[in-house]
């Protein structure tokens, strides 16, 4: 049995396992009028994972639903137009430059300044916070040889922080009574994870969802400067060398597959036919990985985070939150 044969039987059931609960959330969401299928998605895997766990044999299909996101998010492309990206294009640079910036130098002044974490933590916090989530924990403690109890600290604080504000913003853009591109654009600033942030975007509107998706993917791209900026300062401090795979290996490529797509469904030659066809299945896509999604809500976990780099945390949300809150409406 080849290697690829082997790997297809291990995530076989995991992958049924998506799909089955994904066409159930589908369905229950398209009859309902208070909900939607990726908020039912997210619910089912948080449900199951927390009241029975995820089997073992599930497991390695399950935790494919990291890739089904990142072919969701590609796909998607095709539903955002140059025109959109055009006219929103330098305002959401600006704004993400400005946020990415804020937010890295705000986490390491609360972490170090005012509640006293030291060593990797506030670097993975700043990374994590600013950039996009876990994903960027990991590409900052891979470049600066983080202790891995460093990283679990981080990495659980990021996790809580993803289920509080998939569940808080889309409440707080209605309560506001925000549009939809402003609410895209603002969750895309302040969330963290690149799920999450699709989640609350598409749970608000589908208009909410491309501009939050867009704006998340903006701010992704910086994950290389943020790198290359703690690899130096901490091959200054300790010694170590550049690891420019690592770079590499964790910048978030699936972004260029987006802007490819989105080039190629503009294109004048580019059926709408084909166009639709890329969308739907994009939505099928996200589906499918938000079931996913909602097995990485582990309960347990989230209570064992730190309460100093919680605190650190919140302060920022909530600073960095209303900043951009008042930015965004300014300029949507």
């Amino acid at each position: 049995m080849s290697i690829s044969t082997r790997s297809m039987v291990d995530i076989a059931p995991g992958l049924i396992f998506l799909l089955c609960f994904g066409v159930t959330a589908k369905v229950i969401g398209s009859q309902t009028q208070w909900g939607t299928p990726l908020i039912f998605a997210i619910l089912f895997g948080a449900i199951i994972s927390n009241s029975y766990g995820i089997p073992e044999s599930l497991k390695p299909g399950v935790d494919s639903y990291k890739l089904l996101l990142e072919v969701g998010i590609i796909l998607l492309g095709a539903s955002i137009s140059v025109q959109d990206m055009m006219n929103g294009g330098a305002s959401i640079v600006i704004l993400v430059v400005a946020t990415v910036g804020a937010g890295v130098l705000l986490v390491e002044f609360f972490a170090r300044y005012v509640f006293g974490l030291s060593g990797h933590v506030p670097a993975l916090l700043a990374g994590g916070s600013s950039i996009c989530g876990v994903s960027a924990v990991l590409a900052v403690a891979g470049t600066t040889n983080a202790p891995k109890n460093d990283i679990a600290y981080a990495t659980a604080t990021i996790l809580m922080f993803d289920v509080i504000t998939l569940a808080a913003f889309p409440i707080a853009g209605n309560l506001l009574n925000m549009s939809s591109v402003s609410f895209g654009v603002w969750s895309g600033l302040s969330m963290f994870s690149t799920g999450p942030v699709t989640a609350a975007g598409f749970a608000f509107s589908h208009t909410a969802g491309k501009w939050a998706t867009l704006t998340k993917l903006t701010r992704n791209s910086l994950m290389g400067p943020l790198i290359v900026l703690y690899s130096f300062r901490y091959s200054i401090d300790d010694d170590q060398s550049i690891s420019l795979y690592t770079f590499y290996d964790n910048f978030p490529k699936f972004l260029i597959g987006f802007f490819i797509v989105a080039a190629i469904a503009n294109m004048p030659s580019t059926s709408t036919e084909i166009v639709n066809t890329m969308t739907a299945t994009s939505d099928w896509f996200f589906i499918f990985s938000f079931v996913g999604l909602g097995c990485e809500i582990q309960l347990q976990k989230l209570r064992q985070t730190g309460i100093r780099p919680f605190l650190t945390v919140l302060v920022y949300l909530l600073t960095i939150s209303v900043i951009t809150l008042f930015a965004v409406q300014s300029v949507f």
